[in-house]
C-alpha cells in the first residue's frame, strides 16, 4: 500500500507538470534551399512533433527516415540548389559587399516559389481535418511567406536563423536603440564612440529603407498566388506572433527585446552516443600535440580558392606541426597536391564529436552562427576567416569577448595564420575566456529545445496577440517620443520666453524709476 501511494504521487506529479495544450497542426514552411538554416528549423519542428502536436513540412529537405508526428513535401530540386553544388571562390567574390543581393535572392525571387505545384495546392486547399493552428516559417528577407498566417486565419511564428536583422524590428514592436545596438550588417562594437553611433544609425535608416523599397514587389507576388484580398507585405509583416530568433548575449550583446523575441540559440547543438568513425578517432586520440579543425561550413568550397592562397594555408599548417589539422573539404580530390603530412582532409565530419575531443586546440572556421555556438558550448578557442554574408559581423563579436582571433581571407599569409593558431593555443587567455562564455552560454532556465517549445504552446494556448507590443499602435515619431521632446522643448522655450520677458520689462521699470528718482529731488 506504501509503494503503491507513492507511484500515484509521482504519477499525479508528472500529470501535472505536463503543459496544458491539446495536439495542434502545425504548418511549418522553409523556402530557402540553405542548409545551415534548415539545420535550426528542423530542430525547431522535430521538437514540436517530440511534444505531440502534427507538424506537416515544407522545405527543400526531405527526411533520410521517417519521424513521428512530422510529414514532408519537397517544394524543389536539391540537387541543383546551393545546398547541393556549395560556393565557389568566384561565386562569393561576385556578391561579396552586394548586400541587396540577398534581398533579390533570398527574397523576391525565393517568393516567386509560391507558384510550385506543391505550394499552390496548400494554398487552394488547406487541410480541413484537422485544420492547421498554426503556421511557422523563416524571417529572411522574404516577408511574403507571412501571407499563410493571414490566409488560414491562424497565429503565425517566425524562426530566425541568426541576430534579428534590423528591418524586422519595428514590425513586431522591439525596440532598436543604434547608441549600443549593432546593425547587424554593419560590424559589431560593444562601446561606440560619437561618429561609430552616428554610422550605426545611418546604417539602420538606411538598411530599413532599402528593405521597405527593394521588396515592396512582394505585395504583387502575394496577391498574384493569394488573391487580391491579401494585403500589402508591410501589414502582413506585423501578423507575427512570435520570433525565435538563433542568438544568445554572450555572442551578440546586451539589447532590449519585446517578449514577442526570444533567443533560442544553440537549439542544435547535440550529440548521439554513437562512436566516432575508427580511423578518424585513431587519428585524433593519436594527436598528442594537439589538433585544430578547419572547416568553411556545409557551402564554402575551399578547393576553389586561388592557388596562391591554398598554398598560404598548406605553409602555415606545416609550420604549425607537430600540431595535426583536420579539415573538412568538399571535395578533397579538387585540392592542389602537397598538402602537408599533420594534415587530414575528410568529405564530411561528426563535428559535434570533433569538438568534443579532448585533445581539440583551436576551431578555424568561416563564422557560421551554427559552428560559433558550437564552438562555444565546448569552449573551444576560435580562428574566424568571414567570407560572405554575417560572417565578418559573428568573428568581430568573438573577438571583441577575447575568444576568437580574425583573419582577412583577401589578405591571408602563413605567417598570420600561424600567428592566430599560436596566440589561441598558447596564450592561456583565449581558453580562460571561452570557458568564462561557454558557461554564460549554458547558463539558462530552460534548454533552448524546451524554450522554443514552451513559448509556441503560449502563443497556441493564448492567441496570436498575447504577446503583442504596445509600440505596434504607435506611429514611429510616437514611439521615438518625438512629440514629447517637442513638448518639452516648446514648453521650456516658452518658459524661458515668459522669463526673458518678465525680467525685461521689470528692468525697463527699474530704469524708468531710478532715471525719474534723481529729476524728483532736483525739482525740491
Amino acid at each position: 500500500m506504501k509503494y503503491l501511494c507513492k507511484l500515484l504521487l509521482i504519477v499525479f506529479c508528472l500529470l501535472s507538470s505536463t503543459r496544458h495544450v491539446n495536439s495542434a497542426r502545425i504548418l511549418a514552411v522553409f523556402p530557402l534551399d540553405t542548409t545551415s538554416h534548415f539545420i535550426m528549423f528542423d530542430v525547431v519542428v522535430k521538437s514540436l512533433a517530440d511534444a505531440g502536436h502534427q507538424v506537416d513540412v515544407y522545405s527543400h529537405f526531405a527526411q533520410k527516415r521517417a519521424y513521428p508526428n512530422y510529414t514532408h513535401t519537397s517544394i524543389g530540386d536539391i540537387s541543383q540548389t546551393t545546398a547541393k553544388l556549395g560556393l565557389t571562390y568566384d561565386v562569393i567574390d561576385s556578391y561579396r559587399g552586394t548586400k541587396d543581393a540577398l534581398i533579390e535572392l533570398a527574397g523576391n525571387m525565393g517568393c516567386q516559389l509560391l507558384g510550385h505545384p506543391e505550394m499552390q495546392k496548400l494554398i487552394k486547399n488547406p487541410p480541413t481535418n484537422p485544420p492547421y493552428d498554426l503556421v511557422i516559417t523563416e524571417s529572411f528577407y522574404g516577408s511574403c511567406w507571412y501571407a499563410f498566417g493571414r490566409h488560414l486565419k491562424v497565429p503565425l511564428v517566425a524562426l530566425s536563423s541568426r541576430s534579428l536583422l534590423t528591418f524586422y524590428n519595428a514590425p513586431i514592436g522591439n525596440p532598436q536603440n543604434t547608441a549600443f545596438v549593432s546593425e547587424i550588417t554593419d560590424g559589431s562594437i560593444l562601446y561606440m564612440n560619437f561618429w561609430q553611433r552616428f554610422k550605426n544609425t545611418f546604417s539602420a535608416l538606411w538598411r530599413n529603407h532599402e528593405f521597405n523599397c527593394h521588396t515592396e514587389v512582394q505585395s504583387d507576388i502575394v496577391k498574384k498566388y493569394f488573391g487580391p484580398h491579401m494585403p500589402g507585405v508591410r501589414e502582413l509583416e506585423k501578423d507575427v506572433a512570435l520570433i525565435l530568433v538563433n542568438s544568445h548575449h554572450v555572442l551578440t550583446g546586451i539589447r532590449p527585446l519585446t517578449p514577442a523575441v526570444v533567443d533560442i540559440g544553440g537549439i542544435h547543438v547535440s550529440d548521439d552516443d554513437t562512436a566516432l568513425p575508427t580511423d578518424l578517432g585513431k587519428w585524433l586520440d593519436d594527436s598528442r600535440h594537439g589538433f585544430i579543425y578547419f572547416t568553411f561550413g556545409s557551402m564554402i568550397r575551399i578547393e576553389s580558392f586561388p592557388k596562391a592562397m591554398l598554398a598560404e594555408l598548406y605553409a602555415g599548417f606545416a609550420k604549425i606541426a607537430p600540431v595535426r589539422v583536420l579539415m573538412r573539404i568538399f571535395a578533397p580530390e579538387d585540392l592542389p597536391p602537397n598538402m602537408p603530412d599533420n594534415v587530414l582532409t575528410m568529405r564530411w565530419v561528426p563535428q559535434i564529436k570533433v569538438l568534443k575531443h579532448k585533445n581539440i586546440r583551436a576551431f578555424v572556421t568561416q563564422g557560421g552562427v551554427l559552428s560559433l555556438q558550437e564552438a562555444l558550448t565546448f569552449a573551444v578557442p576560435i580562428i574566424g576567416i568571414p567570407i560572405i554574408a554575417d560572417q565578418p559581423v559573428n568573428v568581430k563579436n568573438c573577438v571583441e569577448r577575447k575568444i576568437a582571433v580574425m583573419l582577412d581571407y583577401k589578405n591571408l599569409t602563413a605567417e598570420k595564420f600561424v600567428e592566430a593558431v599560436n596566440a589561441t593555443i598558447y596564450d592561456p587567455r583565449y581558453k580562460q575566456n571561452v570557458v568564462a562564455a561557454s558557461e554564460k552560454f549554458l547558463d539558462r532556465p530552460l534548454n533552448a529545445r524546451d524554450t522554443a517549445v514552451y513559448w509556441i504552446e503560449y502563443i497556441l494556448r493564448h492567441g496570436g496577440d498575447s504577446l503583442r507590443s504596445p509600440a505596434l499602435k504607435l506611429t514611429w515619431w510616437q514611439v521615438a517620443l518625438l512629440d514629447v521632446y517637442g513638448c518639452i522643448f516648446i514648453a521650456v522655450l516658452t518658459v524661458l520666453y515668459l522669463a526673458r520677458l518678465i525680467l525685461s520689462t521689470l528692468l525697463r521699470q527699474i530704469i524708468y524709476v531710478a532715471k525719474k528718482i534723481p529729476t524728483s529731488k532736483k525739482t525740491n
